[in-house]
């Protein structure tokens, strides 16, 4: 493919948007991959679209050598689906519905695991099974604060799969596949991902892991064993047992104090001069039909994702002001564990080893001071309930180091089980055993974040730097005069790189060199050919890659050598 500058859409400019903070967002915008419509929605200009259909083919291909199956299924869903499998609850306010001109309520899809199964549902033997669809198609979500560009958007472009079996030891293989198979994507994107152990959220299912791409803009976090390398995402990570101090104080007796207007930890701590550490947080949740009470140490956050798996609830909220103050018969922020009754009450592990703890009194503008666990309230039960922390070791190595890594989400895969066919009646005939559900995995992977995530990692101070696998197109050729013999040879090079398959992008225009030189490293394309005063003096070439600092001036005649040889590396 040939691309003449001069006479294509490709608008670059010299100073970041003022709405952008993400470099790749920055960056996006000003080597015209990218134009903002709205807020979280973007058009892809033709040089951004090249890209995504780099990105797009590398993960077709993988996804073909799986045995995945391209499928294209429909953006407007029945929400009778959605609502049968419970998601239009735990989606929320992300799920994009509306009525259309029938009065049936219908969904703009954010993912397609109803529609794969409704579909799949036409499968009734087991000698069909194991399959796996695919495609890559354009979603929805209302996302209530879209940023870094198409990190984060209302609209985006996703491959996602679904496989369907007879039985675990089937799902396990192609999970296993899938894992590989992304693995693959991404290096050959030429991105730095850690598959990272996660919570599967409102997909449902017992495992997933999600691929996090480092970057300072993502919107996730990463939590690393330096020692052993596992990595989970922050909402899935273990936390090691805080142990007991071996020097604890005595345990002192029970004494109330007023604590006039300070409800936070922060007041409190400040109020009564001590360490947040050594105050109890006394939470109480909705969990379904019930109402239980947690508690964390002052400087934890409880995870409610953790909360929720032990408590087995679908709905899960803070209790009101209200049910506080009927339950504790204190108004918000003076609830503690002594004296508590009527709740089940769930203490972390990090809380039961407390000595001498602040808490709440259960009475209004009071706090008590050297509450201990065992003796002034007894657990009903004591589970990991927080969100690590910097200042905690490793759950897989005695004492190992752990380090939080900000990233991108740019890949989740799912073994969700029998979720969806047992809502949505996907079964399959087994000899001897009658009618079972299809047993589901679900494998989704971000075609405009592999892109931005690449630019995020591999960026420098004068633009993006593609790999040569996703660039747009693989060689610039930088013609800086209009005249007959820099015209000739400048077509003759850009004929025979796109003879031999390269696109070629020809910088054409009637500009200064230096702009052109800009632009060539602004948008990224990893091969400089210079056609100018080299040539017309000694008939030579100006060569660079992207990045590199040094240049070379090589004859026509070695130009496919030095092509070669940049192909050759990623």
């Amino acid at each position: 493919m040939l691309i003449k500058w001069s006479q294509y859409f490709l608008p670059t400019l010299r100073q970041d948007p003022k709405e952008a903070e993400a470099v790749s967002h920055k960056l996006m915008v000003r080597a015209g991959l990218v134009r903002r419509l709205g807020a979280g929605s973007y058009t892809y200009l033709p040089f951004g679209l090249l890209a995504l259909h780099k990105v797009s083919q590398i993960v077709r291909e993988e996804m073909n050598a799986v045995g995945g199956q391209e499928v294209l299924m429909p953006a407007i869903h029945p929400a009778e689906l959605w609502k049968k499998t419970g998601r239009t609850k735990t989606m929320g306010d992300v799920l994009f519905m509306f009525k259309d001109r029938t009065n049936k309520d219908v969904v703009l899809g954010p993912t397609h695991e109803e529609v794969a199964t409704d579909l799949l549902k036409e499968i009734t033997s087991h000698k069909q099974l194991p399959m796996t669809i695919y495609q890559i198609q354009t979603k929805f979500r209302d996302e209530a604060r879209p940023r870094f560009g198409v990190i984060r958007s209302k609209e985006f472009l996703m491959k996602d799969a679904y496989s369907f079996h007879t039985n675990w030891d089937s799902l396990d293989e192609t999970y296993k596949a899938m894992y590989g198979a992304y693995e693959r994507i991404f290096a050959r994107c030429g991105m730095t991902v850690y598959p990272s152990e996660a919570d599967s959220g409102a997909m449902g299912g017992d495992v997933s892991h999600e691929f996090m791409a480092p970057s300072e803009y993502g919107e996730g976090i990463v939590v690393r064993c330096v020692e052993t390398g596992r990595a989970m995402t922050l909402e899935a990570a273990v936390c090691a047992p805080v142990m007991a101090d071996k020097q604890a104080e005595t345990l002192k007796e029970l004494q109330e104090v007023e604590t006039p207007g300070k409800h936070t930890v922060e007041e409190v701590s400040r109020f009564l001069k001590v360490s947040e550490k050594q105050l109890i947080k006394t939470l109480l949740y909705d969990a379904d039909d019930k109402t239980v009470a947690v508690l964390v140490r002052g400087d934890h956050e409880v995870n409610e994702g953790k909360l929720a798996r032990i408590l087995g609830a679908q709905n899960l909220k803070l209790a009101s002001a209200q049910t506080i103050r009927d339950i504790t018969h204190a108004p918000v922020g003076f609830s503690g564990p002594v004296g508590l009754s009527g709740v089940r009450l769930i203490v972390d592990h990090a809380v039961s080893v407390m000595t001498n703890a602040v808490a709440g009194a259960n009475k209004d503008q009071t706090h008590v001071l050297n509450v201990n666990p065992g003796r002034d309230f007894k657990a009903d039960e004591t589970a990991d309930l927080r969100f690590p922390t910097v200042e905690d070791t490793s759950a897989f190595a005695e004492g190992g180091k752990l380090e939080f890594i900000r990233a991108i989400e740019a890949g989740h895969v799912f073994k969700l089980g029998t979720k969806y066919a047992e809502a949505l009646g996907a079964q399959f005939q087994e000899p001897g055993a009658g009618n079972k559900p299809m047993i589901m995995g679900c494998y989704g992977i971000g075609i405009n974040r592999i892109v931005a995530s690449v630019i995020e990692q591999t960026s420098d101070e004068s633009g993006i730097r593609w790999p040569m696998s996703i660039a747009p197109c693989e060689v610039v050729l930088l013609q800086l005069d209009k005249t007959p013999e820099l015209d000739q040879v400048a077509a003759e090079i850009a004929q025979e790189l796109t003879g031999r398959g390269l696109s070629v992008l020809w910088d054409d225009r009637e500009i200064s060199p230096g702009a052109k030189f800009k632009d060539a490293d602004l948008v990224g394309v990893p091969m400089h050919i210079v056609v100018g005063k080299s040539w017309l003096k000694q008939k030579e070439l100006e060569v660079k890659r992207r990045g590199d600092v040094k240049k070379a001036f090589i004859s026509r005649a070695e130009l496919g050598s030095w092509v070669d040889k940049q192909l050759d590396t990623p």
